[in-house]
């Protein structure tokens, strides 16, 4: 039995998708009517990271786990991997970040991933370690102002950033969960080539037939819009990001899903396609 996490979100739900058909599949989420894409066999349960019971519950049977948190900070891994390892779940494969890579990179977000990366390797079960770079559905916050006003606004638009499909993290979330030989392993997964906020911004307008104008944010701008949606400490953890790829951090790319999916990383063109009607009016 395979469990999958974060399967309303935007890398659980690609996963959920792509399972073998007939894979013994169940999936956790705190709203299972939510649940979208599933194998009809697949068995959709209530659970919370919080909620000790609803946890042993999902986890009875399960020998594999596709775990994904998402509070920064918090003890959500630790509460999964003392449940997991309490049902004798063997393999964990864990979505973390690329960031985890880089020692200058300290901010909050960066420095939790780590540590819960440090959690799962001294837990006692198996390991996959997927450490995608940005998402390239992370755009989609564009998608209000192109729609009402055509402009697309960035901080450090010039800088590139080797950003990732979705969809190829599944392809390989899927692949660590079905086949042997991922135990012990850590995937850093890229596009296939760095690409900037302003050439994102002149693909969209070339698959759109209409112009954009991207606007480039002061950091102070940037702060207030962040602060909209993120405490400070992860506005910090933002604008320090967006500085370590200013200076580079961000643009090597890896061959990995070429690798182990046999055939090239999608490229933001590609992604931008599949979702272009937010962008439209």
């Amino acid at each position: 039995m395979i469990l999958v996490t974060g399967a309303t979100g935007t890398v659980g739900r690609e996963v959920v998708r792509r399972m073998p058909e007939g894979a013994a599949v169940r999936i956790l989420a705190r709203d299972p009517a939510r649940v979208a894409g599933a194998d009809s066999r697949a068995e959709a349960v209530f659970g919370d990271y919080g909620d000790p019971v609803s946890l042993a519950g999902a986890l009875r049977g399960v020998r594999r786990a596709f775990l994904v948190t998402s509070r920064v900070g918090g003890d959500q891994d630790a509460l999964f991997l003392r449940a997991a390892g309490a049902a004798g779940v063997r393999h964990v494969v864990k979505l973390s970040a690329a960031a985890v890579e880089d020692d200058q990179a300290q901010d909050l977000i960066t420095r939790w991933q780590r540590e819960s990366e440090h959690l799962l390797r001294e837990s006692g079960m198996e390991w996959t370690l997927l450490r995608p770079r940005s998402f390239m559905s992370n755009s989609l916050s564009w998608a209000s102002s192109v729609r009402a006003d055509h402009v697309v606004r960035s901080l450090y638009g010039a800088s590139a950033n080797a950003c990732v499909d979705p969809r190829d993290i599944a392809d390989v979330a899927v692949r660590a969960l079905t086949e042997p030989g991922h135990t012990g392993r850590a995937y850093t997964l890229t596009g296939p080539r760095a690409i900037s906020a302003v050439e994102q911004t002149d693909e969209l307008a070339a698959l759109l037939g209409r112009a954009l104008r991207f606007e480039e944010l002061g950091t102070a701008p940037a702060r207030m819009l962040w602060s909209e949606r993120y405490p400070p400490a992860v506005v910090d953890a933002l604008v320090h990001s967006a500085e370590r790829q200013r200076e580079g951090a961000k643009a090597r790319v890896e061959s990995t899903v070429e690798d182990l999916t046999g055939r090239p990383a999608r490229a933001f063109r590609s992604w931008a396609g599949a979702h272009l009607a937010a962008f439209m009016p």
